[in-house]
């Protein structure tokens, strides 16, 4: 038998942006990278310069369009929008802080706590929606650029979604067990597009040298029992 070609495909969470910075629900705001941002994405474009990629998808959101342009120079390729990566919308949160709409919404706010994967804010996405949209992404990519190295261009949630489906993990607690860095990088290698192993997670030693501790932006149940 033939032996089976393994795709490469890097996954990217777009670099830091000023509503980031200021924890605030902005999937669906179209907002650029902060300075932060651009040098986060130069790093990591940096470090995957030699890394013959051969294609760059992205969502079609501004900040991510940037941080793949950054990522992409290297290796002279154009970039390809998919609207299935953009990231998950909030409905009436989006623009808010975190706290504020806690506060303004308790009980919208404690059930998405609870279920973020079937329940949605009023306007908004849930979680298996989003892993509807963004992994038959993934599945065209694989078959498209079978044995060679793609990048990938996202969002935090939406990735933490596609990894968590990628590796038979349960989606529901993809906030509680997974976080995603500005600019960092996850690698995961098809086989098939059903069969992928995940070879690094959440790196961002491109710009830092100590990953960034988990805190409150995960979720309550990270933060229960914490002193």
């Amino acid at each position: 038998m033939p032996e089976q070609k393994t795709t490469r495909i890097y996954m990217v969470r777009h670099g830091a942006t000023q509503l980031s910075a200021e924890d605030r629900f902005a999937g669906a705001v179209d907002v650029h990278l902060s300075d932060e941002g651009k040098f986060q994405a130069a790093q990591l474009a940096e470090r995957l310069a030699d890394g013959s990629i051969t294609a760059v998808y992205c969502s079609p959101m501004t900040r991510t369009i940037q941080t793949a342009t950054i990522l992409a120079k290297p290796h002279d390729v154009s970039l390809i929008h998919r609207d299935g990566l953009r990231e998950i919308h909030h409905g009436h949160w989006e623009g808010m802080r975190r706290a504020d709409v806690e506060s303004q919404f308790p009980e919208e706010y404690a059930a998405w706590e609870e279920d973020p994967f079937t329940f949605a804010p009023q306007g908004g996405e849930a979680g298996v929606n989003v892993i509807a949209r963004a992994l038959p992404i993934i599945r065209e990519i694989v078959l498209e650029h079978r044995g060679q190295n793609v990048l990938v261009v996202s969002h935090k949630a939406t990735l933490r979604l596609l990894i968590s489906s990628l590796l038979g993990f349960d989606a529901r607690g993809y906030r509680d067990r997974l976080d995603q860095s500005p600019a960092c990088l996850n690698v995961l290698d098809f086989k098939d597009p059903v069969r992928a192993r995940l070879m690094l997670f959440n790196d961002v030693s491109h710009y830092t040298d100590q990953p960034k501790r988990s805190d409150g932006r995960l979720s309550k149940w990270w933060d229960a029992g914490q002193t």
